[in-house]
């Protein structure tokens, strides 16, 4: 691969008519990420251009594949016929160009790169894999030589040909050129009609091209047709995400519980109990401890931090170094400063929290008036009395206090201390007087 450039086509034009959606097959999330960005993003790092084929009608899966070039499959007629609808956006490449298809997401940019290196070894490179149990795969002829002489459908295979173990996972690679010139000479006389991408085999071993496979796991190689193959695909892919943060560093206590993002970014000794959610958008930095049945999304914890058990972090969240959000305690696009606790049934929402600044148990910033969301500022070393409801905009001062019960609806000064409930009474005797009298209206 020594400079020389390479190209991948994306076949993501199918309807996934067993995934019984509405949207296109591509376009299913795993770990939070349309399952063709998972395939992009393995193929950024191999191939100097990428182009998707995308069916009619599909402008959530050409915003998906931005900022790459897609084009459209007009008719579905096959998978070859797919590939050579990308022939015009390659016009002139003199590179390899590898086929993909986006229901198969979970290819590294490891095996991608094997495939590459084994193409300057032969004119054609194909992955195959040896799935475990019965399948209908097509499967890999191969010679003496192991070179691959033909690749033959499981409906037309014979008994003999069903015994071969090596199945092909319909990915290919060859020079531009050849490529195109083969695709045009694929036929169509078969039961469906259709141009399949693997009748390109037996044209380059007629042209008297070295065809080659390389061998994948069948985790990176599974297709994805439904609802249960995309949930074995989830669980692939968090098997990798969970693998790849313990390797980081990472400290998970029950591994198989932990669902991660795409992006989640774990510093070293971060700490993560059982039955945490990761949503996209969330970097927690080192030493920080996410305790058991917490949910974070697009939010920062800092160094040291302690969030949960139960604890919600919402979009916008900034959690401060040293910080503490406790049980059942909420925050939405917040910054909590450093030192500063939240530890006990509070909402969070639209708030700045100074350093060392104690949230009590209760306390409500009321951030949205039924039209439009304002802040709450607190201050450094302010200390808000449970129970308490801060009606935003409001600000209280550094070093301020909040009377448990409050609701504050005006600015408190540094250092004051603020009272915003009613004055407690009594009355002498008056509970013994209630109780004769409920009492004598239930004999009457």
């Amino acid at each position: 691969m020594d400079g020389m450039q390479a190209a991948a086509i994306l076949l993501a034009a199918g309807l996934g008519t067993r995934m019984r959606s509405k949207q296109p097959k591509a376009t299913h999330a795993l770990a939070g990420r349309p399952m063709l960005n998972h395939l992009i993003a393995a193929c950024e790092g191999v191939f100097d251009r990428i182009v998707v084929v995308v069916g009619p009608d599909m402008p959530t899966l050409e915003r998906a594949a931005a900022p790459h070039p897609t084009v459209v499959q007009a008719e579905r007629l096959g998978t070859g016929h797919a590939a050579l609808q990308a022939a015009p956006l390659l016009e002139g490449f003199e590179g390899d160009v590898a086929v993909l298809y986006a229901d198969n997401p979970l290819i590294t940019q490891d095996t991608l790169k094997r495939l590459r290196a084994v193409r300057e070894e032969a004119g054609l490179a194909l992955l195959a894999l040896r799935p475990a149990g019965e399948n209908r795969y097509g499967r890999v002829v191969q010679d003496a030589a192991g070179d691959v002489t033909r690749v033959v459908e499981y409906a037309d295979a014979t008994e003999a040909e069903r015994g071969i173990t090596l199945c092909n996972a319909g990915v290919l690679c060859a020079p531009a050129g050849d490529l195109f010139r083969w695709l045009r000479g694929v036929r169509n006389d078969n039961r469906a009609g259709e141009y399949y991408l693997p009748d390109i085999v037996p044209l380059a071993v007629n042209d008297g091209i070295r065809v080659r496979a390389v061998e994948a796991p069948e985790a990176e190689l599974r297709g994805i047709n439904s609802r249960a193959e995309l949930a074995e695909a989830e669980a692939e892919v968090q098997a990798r995400l969970r693998l790849a943060a313990m390797m980081g560093g990472a400290t998970l206590t029950l591994p198989e519980s932990v669902v991660f993002s795409h992006d989640t970014v774990l510093g070293q000794d971060v700490t993560v109990e059982p039955h945490v959610v990761f949503g996209p958008g969330v970097r927690v930095e080192d030493g920080a401890t996410i305790r058991a049945f917490s949910h974070l999304e697009g939010c920062v914890v800092r160094a040291g931090a302690i969030v949960g058990p139960y604890a919600r972090l919402r979009p916008g969240s900034d959690i401060g170094p040293a910080a503490h959000v406790g049980n059942f305690v909420e925050l939405k696009n917040t910054v909590l400063g450093a030192g500063a606790k939240a530890n006990h049934l509070s909402y969070l929402g639209d708030a700045d929290i100074g350093a060392k600044s104690n949230i009590g148990a209760g306390t409500i910033t009321c951030n949205y008036d039924g039209f439009v969301k304002s802040r709450t500022r607190i201050g450094e070393g302010v200390f808000i009395g449970s129970d308490s409801v801060l009606v935003a905009p409001v600000t209280v001062g550094d070093g301020a206090f909040t009377a448990a019960g409050s609701v504050i609806t005006a600015d408190v000064t540094p250092d004051a201390m603020a009272f915003g409930r009613a004055r407690q009474s009594e009355k002498p005797g008056a509970a013994a007087a209630f109780r004769a009298q409920r009492q004598a209206g239930k004999k009457n």
